[in-house]
């Protein structure tokens, strides 16, 4: 991780990117900046929608040390996620501590691609030159609960509408757990709403009636398929906390916080709390700002009071690819220029120019082997790690397919066990059934077969009877009683005479 160079500021800026919007605070107050400009005394903050990033969770081995922690972590995402390697990935993480997890460390890791940073901000950077910190949305909510506006220490939702982005966002025990972009921006909403209203809509129409009007008084034509639209809205939510609840064992949501990032007459809120039947509230929060009548982009609350907290007290996850240059005696050219002033100081003291000189050229020789012997160190320790992680995916694979072929053994048996199981009491079931039917019309049994041919299971039983009726009733009794689910034949009746009894062979086919 890079260290932050130390600034002190007497005011703060906050940029909505997307809107090219800013907003400025020196104290308790807000003002929107239409021009701003660089200061050196002013730090600036903006945010990445959810879709700009990707976001993982992976755990690393307690062995691997802090220095090594980035590189290992860098490995395991470029593998795992098979992100092209030709493209370096801005990577930042945040730990999450599991207590159950003896062996591995926790991280929720967040990955840009630098190209989307560098659109994103191209207008920005224009105007203000350096961005001291860019946040993932998600991660700006943390200072609701640092700032004690919300004192929950339940699992809580935050569900927020833009522009160009939606999000759904999980906090449990006033920590960062879950978030999700979900397809339902302004723009997406607006796509969605003209299919179902059968015409195409102008997107400030749309917008108009968005933010003012009430879906519970307006007359408006629009209304009706408002309503599907946001009811098409919150099940798409309703999924996804659900799945959140499943995979990361959650017995319940316990409060929604949703909003759009314009001002709306209807209560997202109340649509919320009778759609998903959770409690839930709006973001218009008491921020601690004040304003001159301007509304206020919720996120820029966030951003300002993200700013003001204390190091301790954020997550350590900053995107921004615009520094601040350090003090001018740590650049390069103030580098440059102090040498210079050396040089002509030390070209009017000729008697210790040639020490002077030799000195340096010894120090930078020291420097210099210093980093090589350091970066010699590094290779290697790298070239172990990655050895070791190759000898480690050999013993998966193996291990894998000596549990296919294992799992491939079990599945024959299981399938065998279940054969025997299902089928050979099915069979003395249904021979202890026909039994008694036979037993009721005095007919024996000397041959009982059973065979399966073309999917059909059939069973043959070879009766003998005093009275060939007795076996006809029988065969009408039967057919009778179980139609639908045997199919019974007989094809002949002999009389054999040296045993003075009837003889029939009849076929009971399961249907």
């Amino acid at each position: 991780m890079k260290k932050k160079t130390k600034h002190s500021f007497s005011s703060v800026i906050s940029i909505n990117p997307n809107k090219e919007s800013y907003f400025s605070a020196s104290s308790s107050f807000l003002s929107q900046e239409s021009s701003p400009k660089y200061t050196k005394d002013q730090y600036a903050i903006s945010y990445l929608n959810t879709k700009s990033f990707i976001t993982s969770q992976i755990e690393i081995s307690k062995n691997i040390s802090d220095e090594d922690l980035y590189d290992a972590i860098n490995n395991k995402i470029y593998d795992e996620l098979a992100l092209d390697q030709a493209v370096n990935y801005q990577i930042q993480f945040i730990e999450t501590f599991n207590l159950l997890d003896e062996n591995n460390r926790n991280f929720h890791v967040f990955i840009v691609n630098p190209l989307e940073i560098e659109e994103t901000f191209a207008n920005v950077v224009s105007n203000i030159k350096y961005i001291d910190a860019i946040i993932p949305f998600p991660l700006l909510l943390k200072s609701l609960y640092e700032k004690e506006i919300i004192e929950s220490n339940d699992v809580d939702a935050f569900i927020y509408f833009q522009e160009n982005d939606a999000s759904i966002t999980i906090y449990n025990e006033q920590e960062f757990l879950y978030t999700k972009s979900i397809n339902f921006s302004f723009l997406q909403m607006h796509e969605r709403f003209c299919e179902l209203y059968g015409e195409r809509v102008n997107y400030e129409d749309f917008m108009d009636f968005l933010s003012k009007h009430d879906l519970k008084n307006t007359l408006s034509d629009y209304k009706e398929y408002f309503i599907k639209l946001y009811r098409e809205i919150f099940a798409n939510i309703n999924d996804i906390l659900t799945y959140v609840k499943r995979a990361y064992e959650l017995n319940t949501i316990e409060h929604i916080y949703i909003d759009f990032n314009v001002q709306t007459i209807t209560k997202l809120d109340e649509i919320s709390e009778v759609e998903l039947g959770v409690a839930s509230s709006s973001y218009e929060y008491d921020y601690g700002f004040t304003s001159n009548g301007i509304y206020i982009d919720q996120l820029h609350s966030l951003m300002h009071i993200y700013a003001m907290l204390p190091n301790n007290q954020k997550y350590d996850c900053n995107f921004t690819l615009y520094h601040r240059p350090p003090k001018f005696m740590q650049r390069q050219s103030g580098k440059l220029l102090f040498l210079s002033v050396s040089s002509f100081l030390v070209a009017f003291l000729y008697p210790i120019t040639y020490w002077i000189l030799t000195y340096a050229q010894n120090l930078q020789y020291e420097l210099l082997e210093t980093q090589y012997t350091e970066l010699h160190n590094i290779k290697i320790t790298r070239e172990a790690i990655i050895k070791n992680k190759e000898a480690d995916k050999t013993k998966v694979f193996n291990l894998l397919k000596k549990e296919k072929e294992d799992y491939a053994e079990k599945k024959v048996t299981l399938v065998k066990i279940h054969d025997v199981k299902v089928n050979y009491p099915m069979k003395a079931k249904l021979l202890s059934m026909f039994t008694k039917d036979l037993n009721k019309f005095k007919i024996k049994v000397n041959f009982i077969a059973y065979n399966e041919d073309k999917n059909k299971k059939i069973f043959t039983l070879n009766l003998l009877s005093k009275k060939d009726k007795r076996i006809t009733e029988m065969v009408e009794y039967l057919t009778k009683v179980y139609k639908g689910r045997y199919d019974f034949s007989l094809r002949r009746i002999e009389l054999k005479s040296n045993q003075n009894n009837y003889f029939s062979e009849l076929k009971v086919v399961i249907l």
